[in-house]
């Protein structure tokens, strides 16, 4: 997901799990990833993110089998691309890995880093309350739209050590953890745009790539 200037909300602990989601005892500092807070363990790399249209954008990821180190590697390089683009969230689909995992940090610009990797994310509850945002993302560079999703949810996931986690999310992590999610499953934010709007946005995508293409910039 795209950041456009927004300073987003501190990472903290919900004060409480949104009602309907009884159970989802971990907030979103649960799923942090404190190793990699304020400084990386290991080397790392950005990747070329793919531009929309693309197939590898459209399909249904598989899910991971297994976490370990080669997985690990790909996470620290998208939260390096994240960082880079800049954005708030990023997913496997696109740096072209057929994989279901996602990196974001919707942590205030201006402070500490709160990265968090999520593996075979699921979510388990929807708040009946709608919140709308400017939505971006880093596959569609420059196009922003207002979005209508749920204002908080409740996620399962595998963190990067293999633990099976449970969190809320509400406000801009919210957002980007739904975003996010739809990459995973082959549908990007807009998809929620009217058939004339989101024709005009692939073909100003395309010429971008064609752009970028002779310049020899990989896209």
């Amino acid at each position: 997901m795209a950041s456009r200037g927004w300073t987003a909300p501190k990472a903290r602990r919900p004060p409480r799990a949104p009602q309907g989601a009884a159970g989802i005892d971990a907030g979103i500092d649960a799923g942090i990833d404190r190793a990699r807070r304020d400084g990386y363990l290991r080397a790392m790399s950005t990747r070329s993110i793919l531009i929309h249209p693309d197939p590898r954008l459209k399909k249904v990821c598989a899910p991971v089998a297994a976490v370990d180190e080669r997985l690990r590697s790909l996470l620290d390089d998208m939260l390096e691309t994240m960082y880079a683009a800049p954005g708030v969230g990023l997913a496997a689909p696109q740096v072209g890995v057929d994989a279901r995992a996602l990196v974001m940090d919707c942590a205030d610009k201006d402070g500490p880093r709160a990265p968090m990797c999520l593996i075979n994310p699921e979510i388990l509850w929807r708040a009946e309350a709608l919140n709308e945002h400017e939505e971006g993302c880093l596959s569609i560079p420059d196009i922003y739209a207002p979005i209508t999703r749920p204002a908080s949810v409740a996620v399962r996931f595998t963190d990067r050590e293999g633990a099976v986690r449970e969190a809320a999310f509400d406000g801009l992590w919210a957002t980007c953890v739904q975003h996010e999610i739809d990459h995973l499953d082959g549908k990007l934010f807009i998809d929620y745009l009217g058939a004339a709007k989101r024709m005009l946005i692939t073909e100003k995508m395309r010429k971008l790539k064609r752009e970028r293409a002779k310049a020899g910039i990989s896209a």
